[in-house]
């Protein structure tokens, strides 16, 4: 049976505390405003649209889930002067994704990352609002009504 002292790191990991508006400026500098376009974005095609922050062993030390009724949409990481961006497909969102107008670099990288049961994940950087819509394009490619 497990003490005390070994089961309250496992419910430590669970959540991570949200960072303050000004400590995510901080860390994205320029970046913020693709962050927010992203969060925008979504928060108005899916309603609610919750985040939920988990611990991250990168430098920043948390990851941000932005999720629709429990479903996580994409994964935000924060980084200095940009942030990574996470998101996995499934088997017909991927098709959808091969066969949409994506760029060529994405579909390079799905094409190249590993196939697993929930699917087929790839993960980038972003450093400019030229992303937002590629990010935006990939959200509605895996939300999209069978």
């Amino acid at each position: 049976m497990p003490t005390k002292k070994q089961s309250a790191p496992v419910k430590a990991l669970a959540k991570a505390k949200a960072p303050s508006d000004a400590e995510l400026k901080a860390v994205l500098g320029k970046a913020s405003a693709a962050w927010s376009a992203i969060v925008r974005t979504l928060e108005d095609k899916f309603v609610p649209l919750d985040r939920a922050w988990k611990p991250s062993k990168l430098a920043f030390g948390r990851v941000c889930l932005l999720q629709h009724k429990k479903r996580t949409l994409l994964y935000l990481t924060p980084d200095k002067g940009q942030f990574w961006v996470a998101i996995v497909l499934g088997e017909r969102a991927f098709a959808m994704a091969m066969a949409s107008s994506l760029p060529a670099a994405i579909k390079k990288m799905f094409s190249g990352a590993k196939h697993y049961a929930e699917g087929t994940g790839i993960r980038f950087a972003v450093t400019s609002m030229s992303d937002v819509a590629v990010i935006a394009k990939l959200v509605e490619i895996k939300t999209a009504p069978k």
